[in-house]
């Protein structure tokens, strides 16, 4: 005689259950934490266009908040798998200046010979640079996986230590300017493909608006496809028995991320057109979901947060991973000092000084737990968009940056509260 066991949405027999509807007030409580960030980035955004008179939303002013937080949002990429593995990179800041730097010398500071004249050019050193990153990084995951150091101490001697290389090899002073090639990274905008398109409206200075075409016809695609992936995973958890969110509060949800992103397009479409830099964000971006949302590789890294021992156990290598996490943030932070480099035009001394806090800040701010195994990549972009907008807005407004900093840090310490209040109610 067999038993059968049923399956997670199916019933004993192993038929599909019927698809179980959750009521507003629950998908509320079972998400508040994704409303929320969306709901909180909303208003912080509309509180600062108020208060900076209108400034905030000028397209000029947001292609700006584009290109200060672009290599914020991806160092964020890589500290939330850090972060979700358990461990922490205190040296991600130094690592991007230090990179910065080497950028700097191999294409301006450093005269090679005609035989390695080769190296000098933008793209085999950014190539070289990005290898750097990733051994940087995969030195220090050795260090913290197999040698069982901790990443707090290991990182924070690696921030001392790529501070004082950038410093020696820079001699102190400022390295540039870049080849117009490089620049391209961070100060470039996409060639408008279709052509221009003159709307029959009026822009401030009294000239007609004058789209960017081939921007706008990237934010409706971009529309169309999350749209179409959202109804398509709606469909699936119905159709194998799941929990899903009301219809009304699933529409309404995605109409004001439609009319966020059409609206931010727009912007851009009448300034100069979709930032490079935009575009490696958002393939990054793309490929981080896909990693942890699809691939076995992203579902070891929360078993490798979320408890340590049983994903041991289970098979899990976990000193591997955690060597592949590191090294794939040293690579990101490397990206990161190249963007930060190009859009300066320069290498200096100081430069990534500080920018772990923002990075780190960002991704609890979206929702990762200090504890490991929890967090996502549209939480920490859009906690990166909230840094970013709060820097914007109150350096438009004229704070003074001592009260920039107390405000950030209560912001810090609000979401990681708010974090926490849930976990505890929800126990």
């Amino acid at each position: 005689m067999t038993t059968e066991t049923a399956q997670p949405g199916t019933n004993p027999g192993g038929v599909p259950a019927p698809a179980q509807h959750l009521s507003v007030v629950a998908a509320l409580k079972a998400n508040m934490r994704d409303y929320g960030l969306m709901l909180a980035l909303i208003l912080i955004m509309l509180f600062f266009q108020y208060f900076t008179n209108g400034v905030l939303f000028k397209p000029v002013n947001l292609t700006n908040i584009v290109l200060q937080n672009s290599y914020i949002i991806v160092m964020a990429l890589g500290m939330l798998l850090v972060i979700v593995a358990g461990h922490i990179d205190l040296s991600v800041g130094s690592v991007s200046g230090f990179v910065g730097a080497l950028a700097a010398m191999l294409m301006v500071g450093w005269k090679f010979p005609p035989e390695l004249a080769f190296l000098a050019h933008p793209i085999v050193a950014g190539a070289i640079c990005l290898v750097v990153g990733a051994v940087i990084g995969a030195a220090q995951g050795y260090l913290i996986a197999y040698h069982r150091i901790p990443s707090f101490i290991v990182t924070l001697a690696g921030m001392l230590i790529f501070k004082g290389l950038s410093l020696a090899i820079l001699a102190g002073k400022s390295v540039g300017p870049f080849p117009a090639e490089f620049q391209l990274l961070s100060a470039g905008f996409i060639p408008d493909f279709i052509g221009p398109t003159t709307l029959g409206i009026l822009a401030e200075n009294g000239q007609p608006v004058v789209l960017h075409t081939t921007t706008m016809v990237l934010a409706i695609a971009v529309v169309v496809a999350a749209v179409f992936f959202a109804i398509r995973g709606r469909a699936r958890r119905q159709a194998r028995g799941y929990e899903t969110e009301p219809f009304g509060l699933f529409v309404a949800k995605n109409v004001v991320i439609a009319v966020m992103v059409l609206f931010f397009g727009y912007m851009l479409a009448s300034y100069r057109g979709l930032p490079n830099v935009l575009v490696v964000m958002a393939v990054l971006i793309a490929l981080f979901v896909f990693v942890t949302k699809r691939m076995t590789f992203g579902r070891r890294i929360y078993a490798l947060g979320g408890n340590l021992k049983a994903a041991a156990l289970s098979g899990i290598k976990t000193e591997r991973m955690t060597f592949y996490v590191f090294a794939i943030m040293g690579a990101l932070a490397a990206l990161a000092g190249m963007i930060y480099a190009a859009r300066l035009n320069s290498a200096t001394p100081k430069a990534g000084q500080g920018l772990e806090l923002d990075v780190i800040a960002a991704v609890f701010i979206g929702g990762a737990s200090a504890l490991g195994g929890v967090g996502q990549v549209a939480g920490a972009v859009i906690g990166a968009f909230i840094m970013g907008v709060m820097n914007n807005g109150m350096s438009i407004m004229g704070v003074n940056i001592d009260w920039q900093q107390m405000i950030k840090g209560v912001v810090l310490l609000a979401a990681v509260f708010f974090d926490l209040y849930n976990k505890n109610r929800s126990a």
